[in-house]
């Protein structure tokens, strides 16, 4: 059985037949789900899909795409958004340099206040990082320095010397359908040595649809295709890598197992 660490349940592709989506992925074996806010207008949609399926979790935070929009939003605010029993994790959130939507200083100071939150809760920080290695590392160091506190990369696309930094920081890494495209070679290799207890699979559903479902709407279901290519990458089973990330899923949100 696997979980699907990420996915948008609420978007467009998705969320008109999102009944319908969840059962094939269930068919398909998925067991769990983690449905992610990328804004504050969202946070009520995916704790809800929450409450209403035994099986889905839900994730509040900000995107950098949306930082401009929410430079008001508090850390009260959020620590608030974190208390119902469904929500797991704070995120997505991060940094953002390729397309910059929203000002850099802006996406710097809303991560910043996720990770305090994500600290005092000791729910997991769900982190988006594109075309910004170097401020993501320099702000997880300073911020690990003020006290501990469980993080993930997400759809982790990122070099190799950046995957060996957030590990040495104690985080996560998790894989999407991306490491199945013929010209990620550079990150198939990074899934190849990311170690076994810090490894979990998404889809990013609706997004980034894995081989040989490229350029269809992305569903969750669709984790077993990256599942399959990863273990294969990593010489191991399906099976087995299915029982690894699930362990590992549950250790890292540890609320969604109480």
């Amino acid at each position: 059985m696997l979980v699907d660490s990420h996915c948008h349940l609420e978007y467009e592709g998705l969320v008109e037949d999102q009944p319908n989506v969840l059962s094939r992925a269930r068919e398909a074996g998925v067991q769990a789900f983690l449905n992610i806010s990328t804004k504050q207008a969202e946070w009520d949609q995916v704790v809800g899909t929450a409450a209403r399926e035994p099986d889905v979790f839900a994730s509040v935070g900000i995107h950098p795409h949306h930082a401009d929009d929410h430079q008001d939003l508090s850390e009260a605010t959020l620590r608030a958004a974190t208390q119902p029993d469904r929500v797991i994790a704070i995120g997505e959130t991060g940094l953002d340099y390729f397309y910059e939507h929203s000002d850099r200083d802006a996406q710097k100071r809303l991560f910043r206040r996720h990770i305090a939150v994500a600290r005092s809760e000791q729910l997991p920080l769900i982190i988006h990082t594109r075309d910004a290695e170097d401020d993501t590392i320099a702000i997880l160091a300073d911020e690990m320095e003020k006290g501990v506190f469980p993080a993930l990369i997400h759809c982790f696309t990122a070099s190799a010397e950046f995957g060996e930094k957030v590990l040495e920081l104690g985080l996560s890494i998790s894989l999407s359908g991306i490491v199945t495209f013929k010209n990620a070679k550079a990150l198939q290799e990074v899934a190849k040595t990311v170690p076994a207890d810090r490894l979990l699979v998404e889809t990013d559903s609706p997004f980034l649809a894995p081989v040989p479902h490229r350029g269809k709407v992305c569903e969750p279901g669709f984790v077993r295709n990256t599942a399959e290519f990863i273990a294969e990458l990593r010489g191991e089973s399906v099976e087995e890598l299915a029982e690894t990330t699930t362990h590992n899923f549950y250790q890292l949100f540890s609320k969604a197992a109480a």
